[in-house]
C-alpha cells in the first residue's frame, strides 16, 4: 500500500495474555486488480496487528488500498481484484483455547468464513445505498443478520433489531424497521448500518 501509515501497539504491550494477543494479524498482505491497462497493486504488502478493545487507525491518501485491505480480510473484494499473497491470522477473544485460523485459507463460502462475515467481524461501509438491498426492509435485512449469527426467535430478533436503532440514535425505530433504503436520508442509512454491524455483537 502505498504511503499507508499505521498505527501499531507498541512491543511492550503485546501479548502478556491470550487476551492482550492480536486478534487479528496481517502478514504482508497483497491484493491485485487485474485489469485491461495491467496489474493494480492495491494492497502491497501490507502488515499490520489489531488488538481487543483497542483502535488501529490506517491513514492514507484516497484510492492508497485502505478499503481493500479490509475487504480482503473478509474475502469480499470486488472483481477483478483478487488476494494473491499473505496471511490473516484470527485468534477469537472469547475463547481460551488459543486456537487460530488464517482467514484466506478458508474458502470464500464456507460455512466457517459465512460465521466470521458480519458474525465474529462487521464492516461498515462507507455508502450505505450500495450495500442494503433496495427491495428488502430494514427491518428484514437487520433481523436476517441477528437470527443468521446468533440463536433468536423473530420476536427476539426484532427486539434487538429495535434496541439498536434507538442506541444509534435514530428516530421513531420501529417505523424504519418497515421502511426501504430509498426512504430514508444517507446519514439515516449510515446509522441503520452501523446498527446492523453491531447488531451480531462482533468481536471486530
Amino acid at each position: 500500500m502505498a504511503n499507508v501509515s499505521v498505527v501499531k501497539a507498541s512491543a511492550g504491550e503485546r501479548a502478556r495474555s491470550p487476551a492482550d494477543r492480536p486478534l487479528i494479524e496481517v502478514r504482508d498482505l497483497h491484493t491485485q486488480f487485474i485489469t485491461e491497462e495491467g496489474i493494480v497493486r492495491a494492497v502491497d504488502g501490507a502488515s499490520f496487528e489489531i488488538y481487543p478493545g483497542r483502535t488501529l487507525g490506517v491513514v492514507g491518501e484516497s484510492g492508497c488500498g485502505k478499503s481493500v485491505a479490509a475487504r480482503s480480510i473478509l474475502q469480499i473484494v470486488d472483481k477483478p481484484g483478487r488476494i494473491v499473497g499473505g496471511e490473516i491470522i484470527y485468534r477469537s477473544a472469547r475463547g481460551t483455547t488459543g486456537a487460530e485460523v488464517d482467514l484466506l485459507a478458508l474458502p470464500h463460502g464456507s460455512n466457517e468464513m459465512r460465521s466470521v462475515r458480519g458474525g465474529a467481524i462487521s464492516m461498515i461501509f462507507q455508502e450505505p445505498m450500495s450495500s442494503f438491498s433496495p427491495v428488502h426492509t430494514f427491518g428484514n435485512q437487520i433481523m436476517e443478520a441477528i437470527r443468521l449469527h446468533g440463536d433468536f426467535s423473530a420476536r427476539e430478533a426484532h427486539a434487538l433489531a429495535v434496541t439498536w436503532l434507538e442506541r444509534v440514535g435514530m428516530p421513531n425505530p420501529e417505523r424504519r424497521l418497515s421502511e426501504y433504503p430509498h426512504q430514508l436520508s444517507g446519514g439515516q442509512r449510515q446509522r441503520v448500518m452501523i446498527a446492523m454491524a453491531l447488531a451480531t455483537n462482533p468481536e471486530m
